[in-house]
């Protein structure tokens, strides 16, 4: 099934005059940049999922939030569509441009309001990088914990929107677990503000509702994160391994030693050369995978954890484990993981990038059901992952101009995530649904746990205007999913809900 926008599916889209809106917007906003050429909006037509793309309507660039306010009253008003977008690095099409509506952007945002040592906070607003935070708290020895692989360029008013994680959320939680509170704007242009300075607040806990909400429940105009103080000592042991059964395993077994790494990450043999030729970060590349451990704390802590590791990682079947001799050499293992996807990308001209999450006991038996789908459809995976928490990043390689390969690149991705689900996981961890992912939450959820979501995205937003198709499939939509299921009379998931 075709995942961009299909009114069939998805419902209709208003038809809005380009023109009439165009005038409005200056007449109401006159020094709101509006970017209206074609040739202007097409950097605009895509985030990072680059293989779906969408011309916008008109994209504005606010650098108040008096200027949004007005800006989605306005919309209100004439019923039309809104798309938030941050720095435009989602990967799965979450600001995906609507042919019919605004695509507001928020990279204009990009002030620190606040570093409170005392407090452990900052709060800044949206559009402020990810990594730009914990460079400013680093004077203070404080740090922002979640750091996705793209922190260096993503905002954290998508990092809200996406309940991004990172290499070390194992330990330190996802972004929700790491905020105090938000400032958001309805689409009515109301103002509300989730969360409080304190650590706990009375009601329901809207802050965690909001966050992940992928921009459908309202704008984000300012947040409040936590800070925490940068760890005495870190420590990265990179152990080796001749299959990929036995790192699982190896996972599986540090965890049961009540053992909470900061990071523990995986990746495979040809996730592995890809990185070590791009970043020469030591890896050993004849290994079948590696694990990346990192622990921290105080001193004798940490030592005495890394001696319980490396005896676990040997036991569990790794042929080597190296201990990180200095800072640099950390910093230099750390960096062949976070450059993974764009050294994978080297390999093949496209690669797409899926983000299933399972139950750790799966791992090799979801590894064993990924290699067999690129063998039966003919395209490369490279394996990368959170593999303290279950976070599988499988990256499918192929080449767009070839006809047919991204078609069943799409669908090997979906194969992945319905195989993630029927062990007992999720069709994603951190990544979102999007527009990517949007068929397969038809085979994640029921009728009645979608007509719930629905239920709630209708409370903030009754006309259906901020984000519309993304995250949540409409009835009719996962009717079709469920009819394209059977397959010589067989249904690969017998208990999945035909509408």
């Amino acid at each position: 099934m075709n995942i961009l926008y299909d009114s069939v599916l998805d419902g209709p889209l208003p038809n809005v005059d380009k023109a009439a809106l165009l005038a409005a917007l200056r007449a109401a906003l006159p020094d709101l940049a509006i970017v209206h050429r074609s040739e202007d909006l097409k950097p605009y037509e895509c985030d990072g999922l680059s293989a779906y793309r969408t011309m916008p309507l008109l994209v504005v660039l606010p650098e108040r939030m008096e200027q949004v306010q007005t800006l989605l009253r306005l919309c209100h008003q004439r019923g039309v569509p809104v798309v938030a977008r941050g720095a435009g690095t989602g990967l799965s099409g979450g600001a995906l441009p609507l042919s019919q509506g605004i695509l507001l952007v928020m990279a204009r945002f990009n002030r620190i309001l606040e570093i409170n040592p005392q407090g452990r906070y900052a709060r800044v607003q949206p559009g402020v990088r990810n990594l730009a935070i914990s460079q400013a708290a680093a004077p203070h020895g404080l740090y922002y914990a979640p750091d996705p692989s793209s922190q260096i360029a993503c905002s954290i008013g998508g990092n809200v929107a996406e309940n991004a994680g990172g290499v070390h959320c194992l330990k330190y939680g996802l972004t929700v677990h790491n905020l105090l509170k938000i400032e958001i704007l309805t689409i009515e242009g109301e103002q509300l503000v989730l969360g409080s300075d304190a650590l706990d607040s009375p009601g329901f806990d809207l802050l965690a509702l909001f966050t992940g909400s992928e921009g459908m429940l309202g704008i984000v105009t300012e947040v409040t994160v936590k800070l925490l103080p940068k760890p005495q000592v870190a420590r990265v042991l990179l152990a080796s391994f001749e299959n990929a059964q036995d790192a699982g395993r190896a996972v599986a077994e540090i965890i049961k030693a009540g053992i909470i790494p900061g990071g523990l990450e995986m990746m495979d043999n040809l996730a592995i050369r890809a990185a070590e030729d791009f970043i020469h970060a030591g890896y050993p590349v004849d290994a079948a995978a590696i694990l990346l451990c990192e622990l921290d704390g105080v001193e004798a802590d940490v030592q005495e954890d890394c001696e319980r590791v490396e005896a676990l990682l040997m036991a569990a079947g790794a042929r080597e484990v190296r201990l990180a001799c200095d800072e640099a050499e950390r910093m230099r293992f750390w960096a062949g993981r976070k450059n993974a996807f764009p050294a994978v990308g080297r390999l093949s001209p496209d690669y797409y990038c899926m983000d299933g999450t399972i139950p750790r006991r799966e791992l090799p038996r979801v590894l064993q059901g990924i290699q067999a789908l690129s063998g039966a459809f003919g395209l490369r995976v490279a394996n990368v992952f959170h593999a303290g928490d279950g976070n599988l990043h499988p990256l499918i390689l192929f080449d767009a101009n070839l006809p047919g390969e991204l078609e069943r690149a799409e669908v090997v991705g979906g194969k992945i995530l319905e195989l993630c689900v029927a062990v007992g996981g999720s069709i994603t961890g951190e990544h979102g649904v999007g527009r990517e992912k949007i068929n397969q939450m038809c085979a994640q959820f029921n009728r009645d746990e979608i007509s719930l979501f629905h239920a709630i995205k209708a409370a903030f937003d009754p006309l259906g205007l901020l984000n519309p198709g993304k995250n949540i499939p409409t009835l009719q939509r996962c009717a079709e999913f469920g009819a394209l299921h059977v397959h010589h009379g067989q249904l690969p998931f017998p208990d999945l809900e035909r509408f």
